[in-house]
């Protein structure tokens, strides 16, 4: 596995997202050189473009492998073996893999990479707490009414923060190659509570309402969504929290050596931020 001595290159897909542009953050500031893996990156890297991997790939001996939109859409699993198959050829030794919890899809990537040569670590992550702060919810939250389908099971949150931190150790210390880390927060929250921790946090009146599922796909397509987004989110909706990922684990810990973050630090944290600020 990559020595914590040598700062070698590696390549951080999705590195404007949620958990990638924490963990080139860490890497940077912790003086390990970066290169950004996505469309505007130098050079260019794009999952549905095969032809990028080589070269955002080269001289690499890490990768942060954060698939979008999500490893249970279809074609998720020939775009993970063409990466994988690329980063064998640039020689990359470690790779660190987000994973979904509760997705076969992603499990199926898993295994995958699990079959090859690499210093693997595997992140299999429950929802982000930071869903409602980027994106996804944040409107909602703003506008002061979340909606979701009703008849959603609890889900322990993880905090974004928790998973890169998990990424970066794992990309610069020894000791987490061959791990698979189920990283959850430490509470399982139904919507109502999530919302209400962000309304306590914010001071202001949130509500969260529910409505049929039909309701809700009939909200997404009204909506001008990218093609496929409104099957992916009502796949999340309807299979990832159906109960199955509810139980809290204990990936977290194992990764970081402490507990992980609740749902109400995130909360008074973001807040505290202006995560939320609404204009006057």
């Amino acid at each position: 596995m990559t020595s914590p001595q040598a700062k070698t290159l590696t390549l951080v897909t999705g590195a404007t997202g949620k958990t990638g542009r924490r963990v080139a953050q860490r890497l940077t500031d912790a003086g390990w050189p970066v290169r950004a893996g996505s469309r505007s990156g130098s050079p260019a890297f794009d999952w549905e473009n095969p032809g990028t991997f080589g070269p955002a790939l080269a001289g690499c001996a890490a990768a942060y492998v954060a698939y979008v939109p999500d490893l249970a859409v279809e074609g998720s699993l020939d775009a993970i073996k063409a990466f994988l198959d690329a980063a064998e050829t640039a020689g990359v030794k470690t790779i660190v893999l987000l994973s979904g919890r509760g997705e076969p899809e992603a499990q199926a990537c898993e295994d995958e990479l699990m079959g090859r040569g690499f210093a693997w670590t595997i992140l299999r992550c429950s929802w982000f707490s930071q869903n409602f702060s980027e994106n996804f919810f944040l409107e909602g939250v703003l506008a002061g009414e979340v909606v979701t389908p009703a008849g959603l099971a609890p889900d322990p949150l993880v905090d974004a923060d928790d998973i890169a931190e998990a990424a970066f150790r794992a990309l610069t210390e020894e000791g987490h190659a061959g791990q698979l880390y189920e990283m959850t927060g430490p509470k399982a929250l139904t919507f109502a509570e999530q919302v209400a921790e962000i309304a306590g946090a914010t001071g202001r009146d949130i509500r969260h309402v529910e409505v049929s599922i039909e309701d809700y796909r009939a909200a997404l397509d009204a909506a001008d969504l990218p093609p496929g987004y409104t099957d992916l989110v009502m796949y999340l909706f309807t299979t990832v929290l159906d109960g199955r990922n509810t139980p809290v684990t204990d990936g977290v810990q194992r990764a970081l050596g402490r507990p992980p973050r609740s749902f109400t630090e995130f909360a008074r944290k973001a807040a505290a931020e202006g995560a939320w600020d609404v204009p006057a």
